[in-house]
């Protein structure tokens, strides 16, 4: 490629991350006005402060890969394929979503298309990834990554260790993606780990690793997708590590009064996405009129499938076929006394 076309191949993934970053967390807004009215069943867990690093995941896969998101990973499911009505369909229940009305608001995917059902969550989805990869190499598919996502509450439990150390082992191509966001819930990180940095775990699993300033699209574009090309070059698993906060509660129901006041005021409280809006803008490739057009254009949109998935019917429990697996020949059944 040449380097006038490697510049714009850039600018294109940069603008491309942003309206998906700007629709997130629109989207997210609009689930959390709906959770408020109580047209939301269960928790609504915002991305707000982590889309750049979430978006950077989505857009470094490519199909064929695995993906196991983090319940703040809209803008990454997004950018991975995810379709605005099947997010919305999850969230209000209706049965014609890919969970079908079932499994929690936030326990979606579809993994057909590579994209697993999150696990509540605490390192679990790492083995569930290894798993993935691993029957890759046993029928023989090549060339695939995957990608798990965590916070670093999860970087603290036995699953973390048991799946990165498995990973690490068999040499898989594993991106795991930590989203340091000081807390994990109300937990800061001095009660959570003694090592200075948690980047410092890449060596202790014998595996690459990468720390970086997950507020800032374009460092995260290059860094996750740096870690992404190594692994599915053979490098084996990569421990990426994004310093931000989280820009709300752990939920909705969570008013975060206990994180530092400092810590808000720092770079790493900063906003990723008024970070990405003025880096655009100093580009050149942002206007004032361009933003408020992608802005309305994103409200169009969510409004208009919101409106749409209100009128869809829920699951029918005499009607649904309650098997845990699609096809009904493979549902397990007793054996007869």
């Amino acid at each position: 490629m040449a380097p006038v076309d490697a510049v714009i191949a850039i600018e294109k993934v940069s603008v491309k991350a942003f309206r998906l970053m700007l629709l997130a967390r629109m989207l997210d807004d609009k689930f959390a006005s709906l959770y408020r009215m109580g047209k939301i069943h269960g928790g609504v867990f915002l991305g707000r402060g982590q889309e750049a690093l979430s978006v950077a995941s989505g857009l470094s896969l490519r199909p064929g890969d695995l993906f196991a998101p983090l319940i703040r990973d809209t803008a990454g499911r997004l950018a991975f394929g995810e379709d605005l009505v099947d997010a919305v369909r999850t969230y209000l229940g209706s049965g014609l979503g890919p969970m079908r009305g079932r499994d929690g608001n936030v326990h979606r995917g579809e993994p057909r298309k590579g994209v697993y059902a999150m696990i509540s969550h605490l390192g679990a989805m790492i083995s569930v990834i290894n798993g993935g990869l691993m029957a890759h190499r046993f029928t023989g598919k090549t060339g695939s990554v995957g990608l798990a996502s965590m916070g670093d509450g999860a970087t603290s439990t036995g699953a973390f260790h048991e799946g990165l150390n498995q990973a690490a082992v068999e040499r898989l191509p594993l991106v795991l993606v930590v989203a340091n966001n000081c807390y994990a819930y109300s937990t800061p990180n001095d009660r959570q780990f003694a090592c200075k940095t948690l980047l410092a775990r890449a060596a202790g699993y014998g595996v690459e690793g990468v720390e970086f300033d997950g507020t800032d699209l374009e460092e995260s574009l290059d860094k996750v997708n740096g870690a992404v090309q190594r692994a599915r070059a053979g490098g084996g698993p990569q421990l990426v590590i994004a310093n931000l906060l989280r820009l709300c509660g752990h939920g909705e129901h969570d008013d975060a009064s206990y994180v530092d006041a400092d810590l808000k005021s720092s770079a790493v409280g900063r906003d990723c996405l008024k970070v990405a809006e003025d880096q655009l803008r100093q580009e050149g490739l942002l206007t004032p009129e361009t933003l408020t057009q992608w802005r309305e254009e994103a409200a169009r949109d969510i409004e208009n499938v919101v409106a749409q998935v209100q009128r869809e019917p829920g699951p029918d429990p005499y009607q649904e076929d309650w098997s845990a697996l699609a096809t009904k020949s493979l549902v397990e059944t007793q054996w007869p006394s």
